[in-house]
């Protein structure tokens, strides 16, 4: 496995990028700290986490993720090897959202303590900001990245338009968006190759597409009504379950039996086979299933394995 060069940072990482949306919410700190480790075992170094994360789960207030994550970094000492990629933007509470830069200035502050580290290596706005002159938002990274406190930017969740836009205001010379982080898998494909893509090629950004596996469903668990209960994500399957999303599993099922894989590593692998994708994020919530994702880092598909899913998946 080697690791690839992310966009026109000078960073450096595994083609699978760890979700840590799950880290203090479905995996407690135990599990996600063995989580983590396995991940590192296996070679990887690139972990996605934001702050907002996980805000929606009972009790809970947000920056939960980061502050396993820093805990592990204190108790593993594996900080210097992990490129860090965490976020601002959604919303924390009614005073604590958005991209306004007296808030990006509280916000990484927050993140860094939670994190138990003096720098982040990819800072992403989370959401756009409609509200906020981007140019505003750009000169607030900017202030960081001189004092050393993130290393590089990116955009989640952006429109092609507004890529653009920030682009523009980089060539005044403000800081560039490097990374875009689009929701994009097998069975979700159509905003990303039809608008982002291109957009991506033209700007040379790096590429870490979220819901890799479609929420579960890529991984062949879902097949009926009857799977929903198998996760608290299941009732989020219910649009793919009809002939595109069958036709997608039966693809999946055949080249995992060739390739003698799974199908969650053939899903994986098929973004990472895409020139334009740096590297897909999954999550995991127990040592087996971050131990199977891993396993797509060393998977390589077959010319005609490909076109069989390309098929299988056209709109």
């Amino acid at each position: 496995m080697q690791l690839r060069s992310l966009g026109q940072t000078n960073l450096k990482v595994s083609p699978l990028m760890l979700g840590g949306n799950v880290f203090g919410w479905t995996a407690d700190q135990p599990t996600s700290f063995a989580i983590l480790d396995e991940f590192v075992g296996a070679g990887g170094n690139f972990i996605d986490t934001a702050d907002v994360y996980s805000t929606w789960g009972k009790g809970h207030t947000g920056g939960e993720s980061e502050t396993v994550i820093g805990h592990w970094f204190k108790q593993s000492g594996k900080r210097a090897n992990i490129v860090l990629a965490t976020k601002v933007g959604m919303v924390m509470s009614p005073e604590k959202k958005g991209l306004k830069a007296s808030y990006i200035e509280q916000a990484v502050e927050d993140s860094l303590r939670r994190l138990q580290t003096d720098y982040i290596d990819l800072y992403f706005s989370h959401t756009d900001d409609a509200e906020t002159p981007l140019d505003e938002t750009l000169r607030a990274y900017q202030q960081l990245m001189a004092k050393g406190k993130i290393r590089a930017i990116g955009a989640s969740n952006y429109t092609a338009v507004r890529l653009m836009e920030a682009a523009a205001l980089a060539q005044q010379g403000l800081p560039a968006y490097r990374v875009l982080q689009p929701h994009y898998n097998l069975a979700e494909r159509a905003d990303y190759e039809s608008l982002l893509e291109p957009t991506c090629r033209e700007l040379g950004l790096g590429v870490v597409p979220y819901f890799s596996l479609a929420r579960g469903f890529l991984t062949g668990k879902y097949r009926s009504d009857a799977d929903f209960g198998k996760s608290v994500r299941g009732r989020g399957m219910k649009p793919y379950l009809n002939e595109r999303g069958f036709r997608i599993l039966a693809a999946l099922d055949s080249v995992a039996a060739a390739c003698r894989s799974t199908p969650a590593q053939v899903a994986l692998a098929w973004l990472m086979a895409r020139k334009s994708v740096t590297a897909p994020i999954a999550s995991a919530t127990s040592v087996a299933q971050v131990r199977e994702l891993s396993g797509a880092m060393t998977l390589n598909l077959s010319a005609a394995s490909i076109a069989d899913l390309d098929q299988a998946s056209h709109s």
